[in-house]
């Protein structure tokens, strides 16, 4: 029998994703937010009006063109040093964008990895590998990540490496799950008797076919990641002053919150937003690759 044909390719995986996405009213919307998003932080050093770091001190605390005393030279309005908000916000989404995929990318390959081992392997290794994952899970995610960033020191890197951290576990569960539940179906078993090696069953035959739920998840850690750098910016162990982070921004003009809302309301809500896209384009996601729920 040839090992390729007692494979059962991921039938989640086949399906067109584009027309479930575009049949799903949440992944609709979420792609409608998220696209402005995308296109903001490609374009941002072209869009921004102002340099992000430009101080001008005539125009401090300037409120947005719309409201008295306004003016279009700064739409948003500036915070309290005169630094363009608008300018800081797009170039901040960039950075946002940019942190969190680095979230995604370092943490989704080795917790996938982590969990395919530990899946296929059993025994030790992956008992080994689940008590780490408990060690980690025994404390919560933000205090984890607080006490990383505060023995290596304050930084988007090692706020970065932090969430990393905080995120692995989650994939390592997932990809164990998704494995286990496969490793005992019919076309394993027909491949593993073909004579298929270890590296052709976890790769070429388990990995396929566990990949779907880690991608909702890997969309879903996405918003998350968004979420706690912000939040290590905002308390001042991520990215420091002057960068233009969200969540730095935050921290610069919580006190100026009644006197000048502005300068908090628009990270806020860029962060929302951001995470709001996420999560309705996660849903969907779940929903198209999920065959319980395509119908």
């Amino acid at each position: 029998m040839n090992p390729e044909a007692a494979e059962a390719p991921a039938a989640p995986m086949r399906w067109p994703l584009l027309r479930h996405l575009a049949r799903n009213p949440g992944g609709r919307i979420g792609a409608l937010i998220a696209l402005p998003v995308l296109l903001c932080a490609v374009l941002a050093p072209w869009l921004a009006p102002h340099p992000p770091l430009a101080q001008q001190p005539g125009y401090i605390l300037h409120p947005p063109a719309w409201l008295a005393g306004g003016s279009w030279a700064h739409p948003l309005g500036t915070d309290s040093v005169g630094r363009d908000l608008l300018s800081r916000l797009l170039m901040g989404c960039r950075l946002s964008l940019l942190t969190a995929c680095a979230v995604v990318a370092f943490s989704m390959p080795t917790g996938v990895a982590l969990g395919l081992l530990a899946g296929y392997c059993r025994g030790w290794v992956d008992a080994l590998v689940m008590r780490a994952v408990d060690i980690l899970l025994a404390l919560p995610g933000l205090l984890l990540a607080i006490a990383m960033v505060a023995v290596l020191g304050p930084s988007l890197r090692n706020a970065v490496l932090a969430t990393v951290l905080v995120a692995l576990p989650g994939y390592v569960r997932l990809a164990r799950a998704s494995v286990l539940a496969e490793a005992g179906k019919d076309y394993v078993t027909a491949t593993r008797m073909t004579g298929a090696g270890p590296l052709h069953l976890m790769l070429r035959t388990l990995l396929p076919n566990a990949l779907a739920p880690v991608i909702v998840q890997a969309t879903l850690g996405f918003s998350t990641a968004v979420i706690e750098v912000a939040a290590l910016g905002f308390l001042g162990l991520g990215a420091q002053p002057p960068s233009p982070e969200w969540g730095t921004m935050l921290a610069e003009s919580m006190a100026f919150l009644q006197s000048a809302w502005w300068a908090v309301a628009f990270p806020g809500l860029a962060i929302f937003v951001t995470v709001l896209a996420c999560n309705l384009i996660g849903d969907a996601l779940r929903d198209a690759l999920d065959p319980r729920l395509r119908n």
